[in-house]
């Protein structure tokens, strides 16, 4: 079994790729893959391993400067969950392309996952999902506003194109794990809403704490790790990833007349020309090649 973290936090690194090497030389020396990213504004990331190194390699991030308050998610993979490790620098951590948000400055009020379906019910409030479109193809809350964004990016226009709907309500909103609400309520009261809310911990902690019994979400949640989604209890979801256009399928979506293996799906059949096909084939046959020769293609899949 296998340990995931996923953790974000603002701080202000005045060198980060000073932080690279050393990070980089932990994940190897406590058998840890997935994805860190740098920038001066703070990290962010998901990462497994053994429960050993996970514990080593959070002890070593809250010892950076400005990151003692540090939190985490944890869950667990019955499979390795990633298939190497990575640790890049990057100009944001959750990319918006605003210059002048700043979380540590100040964000909506947290909800606590206990307390959210309470808020959400009210007839005041809007609740809006800020994540992107392939991601609440498979699940969201109750009542919950879809911007149907292709990137985050993209939100600060729709909420532009779309402000007037918001008119003396009050905003909840929510993401995966909490990063994208640090920067998207910042955002909005620099808009001036003043009713700014979001769920602390993101849907993971709601998931996670929730009872799925009393529980306002449905569907699974989708996750950027070899897993594809969790639900209730953050229990492994029934999808896989098209590793074609990296959007969430059902394993019977296999048998759709459209599916082809690393090639194709029925969201993106229509969407890559032939060229584009041959391509990914290719791929597809080096992956296939790497596997039978016992070693990890660095376009390898997780089996959709």
């Amino acid at each position: 079994m296998y340990t995931v973290a996923a953790l974000y936090h603002f701080t202000r690194f005045a060198d980060p790729a000073a932080l690279q090497g050393p990070l980089k030389d932990l994940c190897r020396t406590q058998g840890i893959t997935g994805t860190l990213l740098l920038a001066h504004e703070g990290i962010n990331g998901t990462i497994a391993g053994p429960r050993a190194g996970i514990g080593a390699m959070l002890a070593h991030l809250r010892a950076l400067p400005g990151c003692d308050g540090l939190e985490h998610k944890e869950s667990t993979a019955s499979a390795p969950p990633f298939p190497r490790m990575k640790v890049r620098l990057k100009r944001e951590i959750v990319t918006m392309g605003q210059p002048d948000v700043d979380p540590r400055a100040r964000v909506g009020h947290y909800v606590e996952p206990a307390e959210w379906n309470a808020l959400i019910r009210q007839p005041d409030v809007a609740v809006i999902d800020t994540r992107n479109e392939y991601e609440t193809a498979i699940g969201t809350f109750d009542g919950a506003i879809d911007p149907q964004t292709a990137s985050f990016r993209d939100f600060p226009a729709w909420w532009e194109a779309n402000k007037q709907r918001f008119h003396n309500k009050k905003v909840a909103m929510f993401c995966t794990g909490g990063i994208r609400c640090e920067k998207s309520t910042n955002y909005l009261l620099s808009q001036g809403v003043e009713d700014v809310f979001h769920l602390k911990g993101g849907i993971l902690k709601y998931l996670e704490e929730v009872p799925e019994a009393q529980s306002s979400w449905h569907g699974d949640c989708f996750v950027f790790d070899g897993r594809v989604s969790v639900s209730h209890g953050l229990r492994e979801g029934p999808h896989l990833l098209c590793h074609a256009c990296r959007r969430p399928i059902l394993p019977e979506d296999r048998d759709r007349p459209e599916y082809e293996h690393g090639v194709a799906c029925h969201h993106c059949a229509d969407e890559t020309s032939a060229e584009d096909k041959a391509r990914f084939r290719e791929r597809q046959k080096q992956i296939e090649l790497a596997r039978q020769r016992g070693e990890t293609h660095l376009g390898g899949d997780h089996g959709a």
